[in-house]
């Protein structure tokens, strides 16, 4: 059986996915897919069945794993992500916005869209950030202002209403920013709140959130 760099277990993305990726694989089950993906991989699952994201990600730590849904949401994104998976995206979504999704989970990064991340940012940090106690060894890396840039984001604050806050250019946040990411070893927004949150259960801030999101627009 030949290995290849892609997998899906999605029906009904078949025809998007396949023109994206030449040559991947399709198969009717998640544990039909750990055999055929190289080292380094990515599958790419029905968000009906992200329940079994877990027991992948423990056989086969090595693949990226990317949830598909007809009707995207931020709530439905975040569970994702709690779930394991890398990345979460339109099952429809064009060619060359799959290649995207793949280049960035690939190299460790996180994709659920622009859009649903500036929604699913604000609806974690309202549904983890009250009594929110970061650890110590976080913010003994971060500077003073640093640390004040990083709660505010946690607050779901845009740059601009951060830089207005704390009386500083926009410049000046995306730079504070830039330096945090780099000291906290997180990639956006969405990695920054979660590493900033109290540990709750996750299954409880996904029920959260998804309360929170029927508010966010």
């Amino acid at each position: 059986m030949s290995k290849v760099s892609h997998v899906v277990v999605f029906d009904r993305a078949v025809g998007r996915w396949a023109e994206a990726f030449e040559g991947a694989a399709v198969v009717e089950n998640v544990a039909q897919a750990q055999p055929r993906l190289k080292q380094g991989g990515v599958v790419w699952i029905d968000i009906a069945v992200v329940q079994s994201v877990a027991a992948l990600r423990a056989a086969r730590p090595d693949v990226a794993i990317v949830a598909m849904t007809l009707v995207p949401s931020a709530g439905e994104a975040v569970s994702a992500l709690s779930a394991g998976a890398r990345g979460y995206c339109h099952a429809l979504a064009a060619p060359e916005m799959l290649r995207q999704v793949a280049l960035v989970v690939s190299n460790g990064g996180i994709w659920i869209g622009p859009d649903l991340m500036a929604r699913a940012t604000v609806a974690v940090a309202q549904a983890v950030t009250p009594g929110l106690r970061p650890a110590l060894d976080v913010f003994e890396a971060l500077t003073p202002r640093e640390r004040a840039v990083a709660l505010q984001v946690a607050e779901g604050e845009s740059n601009k209403e951060i830089a207005r806050r704390l009386n500083i250019t926009l410049r000046t946040v995306k730079a504070h920013l830039s330096a945090i990411f780099d000291k906290l070893g997180v990639r956006d927004r969405l990695q920054l709140v979660l590493a900033l949150r109290r540990s709750p259960d996750p299954q409880q801030v996904v029920r959260e959130v998804d309360l929170t999101c029927t508010t966010v627009q």
